[in-house]
């Protein structure tokens, strides 16, 4: 059975939807799709990243819980290196708790969401 229902959007909580916007569609290579003063998105295949505009907002602690993360994004790629490289130039930077390098590493966005790059993701 098919089931009636498919995942739409993952929506990130931020200060800047616009600005965040900008760094994922950098980073995944893709157009801002919509864009406005609390709400913007980029498409993927079958999918929406979108960015809602949170007053006072306050981003993860990662590794620590005293903000949680709430949402964790992992995107497969085929090197890590390139990929933190490719992902640090458009705007990330690299967080100091890195669990496994050898299999992921952990970045953080522009608006402070841990997110990571791995290569365990099957195709």
């Amino acid at each position: 059975m098919t089931a009636p229902i498919r995942l739409g959007s993952v929506s990130l909580d931020c200060p800047d939807p616009s600005a965040l916007a900008r760094f994922y569609a950098t980073l995944l290579g893709v157009e801002v799709a919509y864009d406005s003063e609390g709400f913007a998105a980029v498409r993927l295949d079958g999918l929406w990243l979108s960015m809602q505009k949170i007053e006072n907002y306050r981003p993860p602690t990662w590794p620590e819980s005293n903000v949680p993360q709430q949402v964790h994004l992992d995107f497969a790629v085929a090197d890590l290196a390139v990929a933190e490289d490719f992902a640090i130039a458009a705007g990330a930077t690299k967080a100091d708790d890195q669990p496994r390098p050898d299999g992921w590493r952990v970045l953080i966005d522009p608006a402070g969401h841990p997110f990571c790059v791995t290569t365990l993701i099957p195709e």
